[in-house]
C-alpha cells in the first residue's frame, strides 16, 4: 500500500491506495496516522445496532435515525470501516453506532 498526503481535515491523515472491485481508490482508513488516532476509539465501540429494514445501503438515513442528522453519514461509514455501502451495509447487518 502506498501512502499519499492530501490537504484538508480528513486528508491530513494521509491516504493509502487500495484495490476495491478491481479499481484503485484512495482512503484515509487504514493509514498509519488515521489508525493511530481513531483505531483504538473505533475498536472500543461495541456492535450496538443493526441496519433496520428499509435502511440498507443508506448511511445517511441510518445517521439521521441514530445521530440526528443525515450529514453525518460518514461517521457511520468510518466507524464500521465501510468502503462499499452496497456490499457492507445490508438490512440486518450488525453495526457500530457512536452514541456518546
Amino acid at each position: 500500500m502506498r501512502q499519499k498526503k492530501v490537504n484538508g481535515s480528513r486528508g491530513s491523515f494521509g491516504q493509502i491506495k487500495v484495490l476495491h472491485k478491481g479499481k484503485s481508490i484512495f482512503t484515509s482508513v487504514g493509514s498509519e496516522s488515521y489508525e493511530g488516532t481513531f483505531g483504538p476509539q473505533v475498536a472500543s465501540i461495541p456492535v450496538n445496532g443493526v441496519v433496520p429494514p428499509g435502511y440498507a445501503h443508506r448511511p445517511d438515513l441510518i445517521s439521521n435515525l441514530f445521530l440526528g442528522s443525515p450529514s453525518t453519514w460518514w461517521i457511520i461509514c468510518e466507524t464500521n470501516a465501510i468502503f462499499d455501502v452496497f456490499e457492507q451495509l445490508k438490512s440486518g447487518s450488525p453495526i457500530r453506532v457512536p452514541l456518546e
